[in-house]
């Protein structure tokens, strides 16, 4: 990729990659789901309180890592240094299965979904074609005609890239801090109520309650996720030493905050039962519409409108890098490591947004995404992991920035992380099991691939 500085990413480009990918619509609509599960306000802001702390404490980890290899790929690289290939491969694989194209597959139809509520002929009740049981409606059409338009904008420099970013990020920026002042202005001119914060915890704590807490964090660990996309264009990114880990902490702890601020605010103005009631799970219209209106509903869906589209860009843009790297190695389709004349994988953000288009229509993406928490959670605990494994595998590495808070910080990341895989395994078991069958699968494609794939490609 292009050694040229006036095209590499910017501590700022890569702040706003960080913090476009993690806000897109999950932050405004699973605390419905949340709160149905933990049953009360307090449990339901302990539930953002520790999805924090997970994913800082992850993001300080992976920071040692992504100085240390400052390469395309990131965990997929971090993953096949520390254990072996087969690992970095499985990791991979499920990216390109389902973790990053099946994301792409979801926000791609969230946008079309809201963009239905201003212009009504977008809906997954207008049929277009049917054939048997299958269909397509206007909805998924929208979905993967937005997936296919940033797919080949992306094949621009990644510079032009992540200027779309940066102008949807402080723009979807903007208006959930509007969404949290006009919650909190509205909230203390009457409208509000502290006692919507009570009880703060059930009137029985059980060992029940700690292990659905934990499987409860699935749909805020999910809002939080996609924060390690930066790592993928470690390759394309300024001093990336410096400037990969920084903005893994500044991007993590901004979004983390807002979605904190968004919570708060929810709760000041609707009482719990509202919450878990919502219809859709749409808390932040409910919010919106109940503080503005019918009005407050067409705000909410062009602010949803915005940040998925932000989210798309930002997820299309990280996630075709994995495969670049895999294919470098001879663990992809060897067309996947080709960069276009402006340094960028064209082929590879092609497969990853045909396959997201074939998600889009299968209708099937949503339920691929719960089955897939337990495998994410899966990888991030053995890539935290190798930072222990790599300080004794390879002493010698180059560490610009060591894990700040070492070895706690990443043991408590490992243990926390555990905890949530326990909770998904004993209360979400089919959701774990899928998730593992996902990933086994890839075990024989892996040997497939190592036994007939050229040499790899050097350079490049």
């Amino acid at each position: 990729m292009s050694n040229n500085s006036s095209t590499k990413l910017s501590l700022l480009d890569s702040s706003m990659i960080i913090m476009g990918s993690m806000i897109g619509s999950g932050i405004f609509i699973v605390s419905a789901d949340i709160a149905r599960q933990v049953e009360t306000p307090g449990m339901l802001l302990l539930a953002w309180i520790v999805t924090t702390i997970i994913t800082v404490f992850g993001a300080l980890s992976y920071g040692e890592l992504a100085a240390a290899m400052p390469k395309a790929g990131g965990q997929y690289v971090y993953l096949r240094e520390a254990y072996s290939p087969m690992f970095g491969f499985l990791y991979g694989w499920t990216v390109f299965s389902v973790i990053q194209t099946g994301t792409i597959a979801a926000v791609g139809v969230a946008f079309a979904k809201y963009t239905g509520i201003l212009f009504p002929i977008i809906s997954d009740q207008n049929i277009l074609l049917q054939i048997g049981s299958f269909s397509v409606s206007t909805q998924q059409l929208l979905g993967i005609v937005a997936i296919m338009l940033l797919t080949f904008y992306n094949f621009r420099d990644v510079k032009m890239g992540a200027l779309l970013q940066n102008i949807f990020t402080f723009t979807k920026i903007f208006a959930l801090l509007l969404m949290v002042i006009l919650g909190l202005y509205f909230g203390l001119t009457g409208m509000g109520s502290w006692a919507n914060f009570s009880p703060a915890l059930p009137s029985v704590v059980t060992l029940a309650t700690i292990g659905i807490f934990g499987s409860a964090l699935t749909g805020s660990l999910f809002s939080a996720d996609a924060w390690n996309n930066i790592t993928y264009t470690a390759g394309e990114v300024e001093n990336p030493q410096r400037n990969i880990p920084l903005s893994l902490i500044m991007g993590t702890t901004s979004v983390l905050a807002l979605y904190l601020l968004a919570n708060i605010t929810y709760l000041y103005i609707l009482p719990i039962e509202q919450i878990k009631t919502a219809e859709n799970d749409r808390v932040a219209a409910l919010l919106m519409q109940t503080i503005l209106g019918n009005s407050g509903k067409t705000f909410m869906a062009v602010m949803i409108m915005i940040s998925t589209f932000g989210c798309l860009n930002g997820i299309i843009l990280a996630g075709s890098r994995v495969y670049y790297a895999m294919a470098k190695d001879g663990f992809f389709f060897p067309q996947a490591a080709r960069l276009n004349a402006n340094h960028v994988p064209a082929n590879s953000l092609l497969m990853q947004g045909a396959w997201a288009s074939l998600l889009c229509l299968s209708g099937s993406y949503g339920q691929l995404l719960d089955y897939i928490m337990f495998a994410v959670m899966l990888f991030y605990i053995l890539t935290v992991g190798a930072v222990f494994i790599l300080r004794k595998k390879r002493p010698d590495m180059e560490r610009p920035y060591k894990a700040w808070g070492y070895p706690l910080v990443p043991a408590l990341y490992i243990i926390m992380a555990v905890y949530v895989m326990l909770s998904i395994f004993i209360y979400k078991r089919d959701y774990a099991m899928y998730g593992l069958i996902i990933i086994l699968l890839g075990i024989p494609i892996y040997f497939l691939f190592k036994k007939y794939s050229r040499k790899p490609i050097e350079g490049a």
